[in-house]
């Protein structure tokens, strides 16, 4: 057998789990020997968690580049967005014009002049 057989508490249902720690938190709070952290000893307890962690430079540089890329994706969101919100200019045709009404037209495609059109523009 190559993996570790889930037997006793390990194997029941996450919320039963749950439910049986939270009944030896209250007992041991009723008991009085339930362990309350003050501000200071909880500050000291993740300085010291902080300090370990981050000996492991390989660690560091995942999560670095991780929020980076969070960031950068955030970032990215942000102008799509706002590019959306953006008005998106009307282009009149001559025929609406005179007419007196405004529409959306296609934008104009880019065509190599003839010989003969050059004179016009």
């Amino acid at each position: 057998m190559t993996g570790k057989s889930r037997r006793g508490f390990a194997s029941m249902d996450p919320n039963r789990q749950r439910e049986i720690a939270s009944k030896g938190g209250r007992a041991a709070h009723e008991k009085g020997t339930a362990h309350e952290w003050s501000s200071d000893e909880a500050r000291e307890a993740g300085r010291k968690g902080g300090v370990t962690v981050s000996r492991d430079r390989a660690h560091m540089a995942a999560i670095g580049r991780e929020g980076g890329e969070s960031r950068s994706a955030a970032a990215r969101q942000a102008r799509v967005s706002r590019m959306g919100e953006r008005e998106v200019p009307m282009m009149l045709s001559r025929d609406a014009a005179e007419h007196g009404r405004s529409m959306p037209m296609e934008r104009p495609r880019t065509m190599p002049m003839r010989s003969d059109e050059s004179s016009l523009r």
